[in-house]
């Protein structure tokens, strides 16, 4: 037997992958480079000889080869000691599985063979004479355009129009499962209604994809005589296409089979070691596409229900009030996130008639299903304490108590320290009540970012309001209440930090951001909210979704309360001459002192006189600490600029219970206090004290000039 193959220039060898012994006759040596006697080689030894691309080739045919059974066939190239190619060799062998070793044995023949010609049958998959490289090139780019397929109809797309090296199918097709039917997934080269005889067919029929789906094993068909014969009660199907060859591989994902994707071609093709090895490479990574695909469009359903099922709409109008809301989710993960935002109806109206409402928006930390979770079940809580009549800070505070509940139940027992703080949640939350017959806001904040009032005449302040911790860290913490009024003609913002922060944005920029888009809107309510989310992040809807989504850094809630006009039926863009602003000061908040003076600022951020500005300032200051220092009384500030450009008057007043008049009188000169009055007299262009039913207040008032001092 030897003797006849050497005549024939056919070499026999002998592969153990357990001993890791290679064993070759001398024509097999021979034509391997090594003096023509038998020997036996280590693999290392073995490995030398070949072209180490070809190496790797083998290891996967031979993987192939045992997988459906047949022979393993491959070109090798054969090296020289310098790295040179000196000849190439084709390598034919039955391989064998020990699953005990987990080992393969081969016993095989090699024969020097020549590179094919471009243009004869056995040319025919070299592509240009180099069918290795086109067919490594033509697997590269097909494996980046199928992980980039983001949907099931971009996977089936992208393999419609893959051109294989040298044997490019003309129909694909790709099964799915579904229970015990095949389905089809999707189709190419057939015509609208081919697939009719195919959709849900049993998987015990006799038919190749059914069989592939059972089995796991591929099936390749070279010839119609060979699929007559082998199946022949699915051939009358399969004779209209007018096909010549076919080859049917499962698609496998981790070990699962869960469809097979057929290649059906209009000439004959053998389907020889490398044509098989390519179309199993695409078989596996449109597997693995699939199956990305398959979960990414299960995802974005979950986020569409969870979305549709957590955010709600708003009511109907507000008589005396108008509200506009948009939500853009995050593009992590699921696309939810803990951001919500709520208007309730609140029970008994209050006396001044029209029903009071209150407007909600939070941030539960974290963008992933569980936040989204938390967040459905706190704003069911707030509902319900909302309904049953509390007042805001009753509200934040029982909320407070059942998120902390929440987060601690949560904890699992034995669970280290740091772990342990990893799974407590926290809420962010604002919290308004209000009366849209006489615009009163009753507000109570948990580690939320404050409101903004656009004033009528386009001034926007940040509002400050007292607040308390998050909720779900302290489970007795305290939500004191601002009480604010939004006049005729003013809106009200409030955000999450989506909305700020997005962009690379911090609090502060980021709110000048946002307040230049409030300052020049010119639309409605609704196109304030559009341009809001627009200004920081491009188009929306109301609830933003998609590929637009995708790009969120953050989720984004926003939620606008407007007080139209009086005879408006809705909220327009007006120039009254008057701006109006109150900040109340605790005794117990002496720090609120400072935030006083900031607001006033930014309520004279169009006056001329820079001057003037910090002369208001200063009284302000003044002011207030005299009514910290001198009474037992809170402070209420009250600020409003009158008249048109040009002409305006600004007057100032602190408002307290102390029924003690100042006087004025001259400190020593080093008086720590006594200045107060003598500084108003000085810098003031009028100035007065107004006895009240119980405590005072005094004002002043400053008359607007160029800014140059005359």
């Amino acid at each position: 037997m030897g003797e006849v193959l050497a005549a024939l220039a056919t070499g026999l060898w002998h592969w153990d992958t357990a001993t890791e012994l290679v064993t070759v006759d001398p024509e097999a040596a021979r034509l391997l480079g090594l003096p023509a006697e038998q020997t036996t080689l280590t693999e290392a030894k073995a490995r030398a000889r070949l072209h180490p691309v070809d190496w790797n080739e083998i290891i996967a045919v031979v993987g192939l080869a045992v997988t459906e059974g047949t022979l393993a066939e491959v070109r090798i190239r054969v090296m020289d000691e310098h790295g040179r190619v000196i000849r190439v060799v084709r390598s034919r062998s039955k391989p064998s599985f020990n699953p005990e070793k987990k080992s393969f044995q081969l016993i095989g023949t090699l024969q020097e063979v020549t590179e094919p010609t471009p243009g004869t049958p056995a040319g025919r998959s070299a592509v240009t004479g180099d069918w290795r490289r086109s067919r490594e090139a033509f697997l590269l780019d097909a494996g980046r355009a199928l992980a980039e397929a983001r949907s099931t109809e971009e996977v089936l797309r992208v393999a419609a129009g893959l051109s294989m090296p040298g044997f490019t199918p003309d129909g694909l097709a790709v099964f799915g499962v579904e229970g015990d039917r095949l389905t089809i997934i999707g189709h190419h080269g057939h015509q609208p209604g081919d697939d009719g005889p195919f959709s849900h067919m049993a998987l015990d029929t006799d038919y190749p994809a059914a069989e592939v789906v059972r089995t796991g094993r591929a099936v390749y068909i070279s010839t119609p005589e060979q699929y007559k014969s082998r199946y022949p009660a699915a051939w009358p199907l399969a004779a209209s296409f007018n096909r010549h060859s076919w080859a049917f591989l499962p698609l496998t994902v981790a070990g699962r089979t869960m469809g097979a994707w057929m290649a059906a071609f209009a000439y004959p093709v053998t389907f020889n070691p490398d044509e098989r090895s390519v179309l199993t490479t695409v078989a596996r990574m449109l597997a693995q596409a699939l199956s990305r695909a398959g979960t990414a469009e299960t995802e974005r359903a979950l986020t569409d229900g969870l979305q549709r099922s957590m955010l709600p709409t708003l009511g109907p109008q507000i008589p005396g009030m108008n509200v506009a809301a948009r939500y853009v989710p995050t593009g992590g993960g699921l696309q939810v996130g803990g951001d919500w935002y709520d208007m309730i109806p609140l029970p008994g109206g209050p006396p001044s008639g029209g029903g009071r409402i209150a407007l909600v928006i939070g941030d539960v930390q974290g963008h992933d299903v569980r936040a989204a979770g938390l967040m459905g079940q706190l704003r069911i809580a707030l509902r319900a304490y909302a309904s049953e009549g509390h007042r805001p800070d009753a509200v934040l505070s029982r909320a407070s108590r059942f998120l902390h509940g929440l987060s601690d139940g949560a904890i699992r027992p034995g669970t280290p320290e740091e772990d342990a703080l990893a799974d407590l949640r926290f809420a962010t939350c604002l919290y308004v009540e209000a009366d849209p017959a006489t615009g009163t806001l009753d507000i109570a904040r948990a580690g939320h970012p404050d409101p903004a009032i656009r004033m009528a005449d386009g001034t926007v302040l940040a509002r400050p309001t007292a607040g308390g911790l998050p909720l779900g860290i302290d489970p007795d913490a305290d939500y004191p209440t601002t009480r604010i009024i939004l006049e005729p003609g003013e809106t009200m913002l409030i955000c999450t930090d989506g909305l700020i922060e997005t962009g690379g944005h911090d609090l502060e920029s980021g709110w000048q951001r946002i307040r230049a888009i409030l300052e020049d809107h010119k639309g409605d309510l609704e196109e304030l909210a559009d341009a809001l989310v627009q200004g920081v992040h491009g188009p929306s809807s109301h609830h933003t979704t998609g590929p637009f989504a995708d790009r969120r850094e953050d989720d984004i809630a926003v939620l606008l309360l407007s007080r139209p006009e009086e005879g408006c039926g809705e909220t327009v863009v007006v120039r009254p001459t008057v701006r109006r602003t109150m900040l109340s000061v605790a005794q117990a908040e002496p720090e609120r002192v400072a935030v006083a003076r900031q607001h006033l600022r930014e309520l004279l951020h169009d006056w001329p006189s820079p001057d003037q500005v910090d002369s208001a300032v200063l009284l302000v200051s003044e002011m207030l600490t005299n009514v910290l220092v001198h009474t037992d009384a809170d402070a209420l500030l009250l600020a409003e600029v009158r008249g048109e450009s040009g002409s305006r008057r600004m007057r100032i007043g602190v408002t307290d219970t102390s029924d003690a008049l100042p006087h004025k009188r001259r400190p020593g000169e080093l008086a720590s206090s006594g200045r107060g009055l003598m500084l108003i007299e000085l810098l003031a262009d009028a100035w007065g004290v107004d006895p009240q039913g119980e405590g005072k207040s005094i004002w002043f008032e400053l008359y607007e000039s160029d800014g140059s001092g005359t």
